[in-house]
């Protein structure tokens, strides 16, 4: 709101309190300035007090309260030079020149009177102490005083930095039961829309679908629809979750919580139960709105699992106040309270039944065409050369999610940047992907030749069973320059699009695995250490095709998948255990045997393959078709479309069924 007074909403300066402590603090010190210079002057010793008292140099002698003498020396004394250490402040012209502790007043004055006596002084000059009570009232008032202000003072910074640093009234001490969630209403602009969420048609349709509830509730009561309580959305991490969460947020016509559910956890007993409570009331007088927790696992897991007995579990607590809270709103009060985990086996049941979380929306990694929507999306925020294909990136990036994608994206413009280049071109693109895939490029690793000629043999071993596979994945690119950490070369391939696999496409991939160790026995004639990951990739693929997916004609159609809770308690017994073992072994070993049969017979183009690792370093597919010749599955794919156009007049150019019928075409009438 514009102050009509302040036009150009300029800061004006309030009233600071720290002020007033500032002036305290300074009377405080100001006062014991004082006290101090009260007492500043110096002690006296004995002898030094009878000289003064034989030279009468003294004026006077006051005895503070029985205990202290004040001496005053007069000026002709103070004139003369012999007094330099004497306090002469000039604060308070009430000050002693001179002090000395009195340990009995009726000794002390004997003391002054016997020196005097002994120098002869008249006694009209005599100087007698005078007894006088000191009204000082500063020191005492400032020993109880300054601690009590200390304390004050650090206690009121202390709620200060509480209340300022975390930002919102859950920060306040007082205030830790209330609630942190962030508002964004029509006054906080949120630039996320659905236009910046790809791939996920089907989700932001049912999103869709809530918001309109919220804007048009009327459509949907009328035919007595009711709104849904809750929606949950469920998927892999970086899969688009909290984004679609904020572009619900940015279309949303109605007010937005968003709070994570870590928010609610704190080392106070009842902190997370009274910020469900304080949450949901705030949802009530916002209504109607949408609450959105994000990591909704945090509370939400499942109660009874892994606690100690008798213990009070503050998580369990949030969970159950945030049960009943669900339960006790209403559906006509317009409150929707939508969700997101990447862990929904975790979850308590009771939070997943329907009048709860109606709606579960699962998200999953993206598909080709969902990748190629994700590309266009992060495109249009770089500068990209005209060669540049989103299709043909989002075919390189077979199981890639919607936050990597992103990721290459902006490591693509880093290459592209620190190469000097004015725009992003496709050489970027695949040194951002074997940076992604890979790790980065280690330049200073020093790898011995013997060592460098065994890992060009593993990675071309890959690489052949790779190309003369059917089943197996096309090859993409195969390098020996080491990445990451541990890794000294790895073959890149191109998984197709599939959602169930055949027998004879494990057999082929676990052939395939087998590939690097098969070349290393079949050159060498000795095996390294180089094919762990393979071993351990190759184990279990084949634990899962004999166990899970029932491959396997001795163990049977059966599938252990997700029964065994752990080592010492197994759904089959011991018989079946080791048949089950001796089943992988044998797979095992016919697949390595498989590998090592078909390096023997393209051992031409192992040893050509290899060669020319050890001379690039980086070869790609183009590269290996010139090489040793174009991959035969390929061929065989080419020739079988080929007849399907043969067979099908119908078709373009590019193969696909055409709608322009020829001119001699049958007409039905």
């Amino acid at each position: 709101m514009e102050n009509k007074n302040n036009p150009d909403n300029k800061p004006t300066n309030k009233f600071n309190s720290y002020w007033v402590y500032g002036l305290l603090a300074l009377l405080l010190l100001a006062l014991n300035f004082y006290t101090l210079q009260s007492t500043s002057s110096e002690p006296l010793e004995w002898n030094r007090f009878r000289s003064m008292l034989l030279d009468q140099d003294i004026k006077k002698i006051d005895v503070v309260n029985k205990e202290k003498a004040n001496i005053y020396l007069t000026e002709e004394a103070l004139a003369s030079g012999k007094y330099d250490d004497a306090n002469k402040s000039s604060f308070s012209s009430s000050q002693a020149n001179y002090y000395r502790t009195v340990g009995d007043f009726e000794t002390f004055m004997k003391d002054v009177e016997k020196v005097q006596l002994e120098a002869k002084v008249p006694q009209e000059n005599f100087i007698r102490p005078e007894p006088k009570t000191d009204p000082n009232w500063i020191p005492q008032i400032l020993s109880w005083l300054l601690p009590v202000f200390l304390i004050i003072a650090i206690w009121l910074f202390v709620l200060r930095r509480m209340g300022g640093a975390g930002g919102g009234p859950g920060s306040q001490i007082f205030n830790i039961g209330k609630s942190k969630a962030t508002l964004f209403d029509k006054n906080t602009k949120v630039n996320v829309t659905f236009q910046d969420v790809a791939g996920l048609d089907e989700a932001k349709e049912e999103v869709m679908e809530v918001v309109d509830f919220l804007k048009n509730p009327k459509k949907y009561t009328a035919l007595g629809g009711k709104i849904p309580k809750g929606v949950l959305l469920v998927g892999p991490p970086g899969t688009g979750k909290t984004l679609l969460a904020k572009a619900v947020a940015g279309e949303a016509a109605v007010p937005f919580f968003s709070i994570s559910g870590s928010d609610f956890v704190e080392m106070f007993v009842g902190v997370g139960a009274s910020r469900v409570r304080d949450l949901f009331k705030q949802a009530r007088e916002k209504a109607p709105c949408i609450v959105f927790i994000d990591e909704i696992d945090a509370i939400g897991r499942a109660r009874g699992k892994g606690q100690f007995q008798g213990g009070n579990d503050e998580r369990e607590n949030t969970l159950n106040q945030l049960l009943v809270e669900m339960d006790g709103f209403a559906t006509d009060k317009g409150v929707i309270l939508m969700a997101a985990t990447n862990r929904p086996d975790v979850l308590d049941s009771a939070l997943l039944r329907p009048g709860r979380f109606d709606r579960q929306i699962g998200i999953d990694r993206p598909d080709l065409k969902g990748r190629e929507a994700i590309f266009k999306v992060h495109l249009k925020n770089i500068k990209i050369g005209p060669e540049i294909k989103p299709f043909a990136l989002a075919e390189m990036t077979p199981g890639f999610a919607g936050a990597e994608i992103a990721n290459i994206c902006n490591e693509a413009a880093l290459v592209a940047a620190r190469r000097n280049k004015k725009e992003i071109d496709m050489d970027d693109f695949n040194h951002a992907l074997d940076r992604v895939i890979g790790g980065l490029e280690k330049k200073n690793k020093i790898i011995a030749p013997h060592e460098k000629k065994i890992i060009a043999y593993h990675e071309a071993g890959h690489a052949i069973c790779g190309w003369f596979l059917e089943h197996a994945s096309p090859l993409v690119k195969v390098t020996i320059v080491p990445r990451g950490v541990g890794t000294l070369g790895y073959a890149q391939y191109l998984p197709k699009e599939e959602y169930i696999t055949r027998t004879e496409a494990l057999l082929d991939r676990m052939c395939m695995t087998f590939g690097g160790r098969a070349a290393e026995k079949v050159v060498f004639d000795k095996i390294s250490t180089g094919a762990q990951s393979d071993l351990d990739q190759a184990t279990k693929m084949a634990y899962s095709m004999i166990s899970v997916f029932g491959m396997n004609e001795k163990v049977g159609n059966v599938s252990f998948h997700g029964m065994q809770q752990n080592q010492f308690s197994k759904p089959y017994s011991d018989e079946t255990a080791t048949l089950i073992d001796d089943e992988v072994r044998n797979l095992l070993e016919s697949q390595y045997k498989r590998a090592q049969d078909l390096l023997k017979e393209k051992r031409n183009e192992l040893e050509m393959l290899a060669n020319e690792l050890l001379e690039k370093e980086v070869l790609t597919k183009s590269a290996l078709e010139k090489l040793i010749g174009p991959r035969p599955a390929d061929v065989k794919a080419k020739a079988e479309k080929l007849a399907e156009e043969e067979n099908n007049p119908f078709t373009d150019e590019e193969g696909t069924p055409s709608t322009d019928l020829p001119d001699d075409a049958p007409v039905v009438e």
